[in-house]
């Protein structure tokens, strides 16, 4: 079941609209996932597909402007078919710039259906001080599809201490399961007590969320172990009817990517009965 997502409050289709659509096939004959479909309007790519672990396709993400403004659209759509097994990712930080007043515009559809996987591990979005941005994921799975995907976001950059502070952002997350929907959550970012406030961000500029399907109960406590947290990342684990979310709130992208990644790392072999490989534009 396709649900479309809202319209954006103040987004105006005035920039470069970029659009990219993602289909994943398993080629039995091949032994392997190809991208099958692969469709794109404007400056969203993808570089050609590697095979580092034989049967699963990785591909990067390629946004050749490196930024985007107020008023620009990413629109990706990814789709894998039954028993295709995907690794989507990017080689580099999405950067959102000061807007002079529009919104820039960011939709996601993952469609994972029956004994499909797909790794959604973009790197993170870093958003400038004045930026202007509306995020929604719409995320579709088969009881019997294995997801792991990520999202992180930091707010200016505080590596240099600057902060996030003037700019608006908005982003929705609704994940379904047969067309259940199973999470459903927003959040607004308009004011600069939301950073400090302890119900917002409590002066953690950088977040991430982690999302898999499925989860056993004993694969909650072996995260909380290997992720803790600590005096500089806050750190929440929870298991919603087999759905794996974990929440991190720290001060600097490298550290909230690696702790991620080391979650990912760990489940992973549990999710996709495959050990972690991780893919190499990491390590660049």
């Amino acid at each position: 079941m396709t649900v479309a997502l809202g319209t954006p409050l103040a987004a105006q289709p005035t920039g470069w609209q970029a659009r990219l659509s993602l289909g994943f096939v398993h080629r039995p004959a091949q032994a392997r996932t190809v991208a099958a479909a692969v469709n794109h309007v404007g400056p969203l790519r993808i570089q050609r597909p590697f095979y580092p672990e034989g049967d699963i396709c990785h591909v990067y993400v390629l946004h050749p402007p490196g930024g985007v403004v107020g008023g620009d659209g990413l629109h990706q759509q990814a789709r894998c078919a039954p028993d295709a097994r995907a690794l989507v990712t990017t080689p580099g930080a999405t950067k959102f710039y000061r807007s002079a007043g529009t919104t820039a515009l960011v939709r996601q559809q993952l469609t994972v259906e029956a004994g499909a996987s797909l790794e959604w591990l973009p790197q993170e979005n870093i958003f400038f001080p004045g930026a202007r941005v509306d995020i929604g994921t719409d995320i579709h799975l088969h009881t019997d599809a294995q997801l792991v995907a990520w999202e992180i976001n930091c707010l200016g950059r505080p590596v240099i201490n600057e902060l996030f502070s003037d700019g608006q952002l908005q982003s929705r997350l609704r994940l379904f399961v047969d067309g259940r929907p199973l999470l459903m959550e927003t959040q607004r970012i308009t004011e600069a007590r939301h950073l400090s406030a302890a119900a917002g961000l409590r002066n953690h500029p950088v977040q991430g969320l982690m999302l898999a399907w499925k989860v056993e109960p004993a694969l909650v406590d072996a995260v909380q172990e290997q992720v803790p947290g600590s005096a500089t990342e806050l750190v929440g684990t929870t298991l919603l009817e087999g759905l794996l979310v974990v929440r991190v709130l720290g001060h600097n992208a490298e550290r909230v990517r690696a702790l991620m990644a080391s979650v990912w790392a760990l489940v992973r072999p549990h999710v996709l009965d495959r050990p972690a490989h991780a893919p190499r534009i990491w390590a660049t």
